[in-house]
């Protein structure tokens, strides 16, 4: 059962200042996961805060391995999805028997994309232009205002956002999670966020993987590349992903990953296989 003596506020803040902190460990394997772990390590604590009983002790263990899973996303908007988690974390630690944890990193993998795509452009494409643009004008006519009003237009808008997106997810997640319970509701959410990682992986295996065939035959008249492509575009790359994925569930390590990874590329490149 989770500690309920810290107040509302404190956690709200806690949200708020740790999401800045979520870049401080970033790594290229799973991106944001220890910033993220940080940021719900007191929700983590407050819910299961006897760790001489076995079961809390293992259910904190279970809690901490399952947001080390891969993260990434805007941090200012980051807040919201650490308060949503962690109004999600307290109703599994309340009641473990109706509520499938599984959906905890189902709905954080569906908030990444969206959520990027609208902090990215909002914040760096937008406000960070606009702030450097009239910064770097009045910069230039020697005003010490440029850099004053550079750095104060980025980061008051950024202050509130983080501010609210922590107070909407985490009291929205209260209001809403007991809804979703009482019918199959819960379910239905699993099934959309299983659809829009497969449709996420999908997209990014067509397009970040970059791997195709100069193999032809026929003197040139017979392209495989063209021929894979009418069967399926992208085959090659997602049968490679899907070899990794098949290696990954065979509990093979991230360095033997990486070996197999630029070994093959190398020799199959030399064969002329792939290119």
């Amino acid at each position: 059962m989770a500690d309920t003596n810290v107040s509302k506020n404190r956690r709200l803040w806690q949200f708020f200042w740790r999401s800045w902190a979520i870049q401080d460990s970033w790594n290229y394997e799973r991106q944001m996961n220890m910033g993220f772990l940080y940021g719900m390590a007191p929700t983590l604590d407050r819910c299961y805060p006897n760790e001489k009983d076995p079961k809390q002790l293992e259910a904190k263990k279970e809690a901490y391995r399952r947001h080390m899973a891969f993260y990434n996303c805007t941090p200012q908007t980051s807040a919201f999805v650490l308060g949503l988690s962690a109004s999600m974390e307290e109703e599994l630690a309340r009641d473990p028997k109706s509520f499938n944890p599984d959906t905890i990193n189902a709905v954080k993998t569906t908030l990444m994309g969206p959520l990027s795509g609208i902090g990215d452009s909002f914040f760096q494409g937008t406000i960070r232009t606009i702030a450097f643009g009239l910064g770097v004008s009045l910069a230039q006519q020697g005003s010490l205002m440029g850099p004053v009003l550079a750095m104060a237009i980025s980061i008051v808008p950024s202050v509130i956002i983080t501010w609210f997106a922590a107070k909407l997810g985490y009291e929205g997640g209260h209001q809403y999670l007991a809804k979703m319970q009482s019918g199959n509701l819960m379910d239905k959410v699993m099934y959309v966020c299983g659809i829009v990682g497969l449709m996420a992986v999908g997209g990014m295996i067509a397009t970040l993987v970059g791997a195709t065939t100069p193999a032809v035959f026929s003197e040139g008249t017979v392209v495989i590349q063209d021929i894979l492509d009418s069967i399926m575009p992208q085959m090659i790359p997602l049968g490679l992903t899907g070899l990794m994925y098949w290696l990954i569930k065979k509990n093979v390590s991230t360095g033997w990953l990486l070996v197999i990874a630029i070994v093959g590329g190398v020799i199959l490149s030399a064969l002329g296989v792939l290119a």
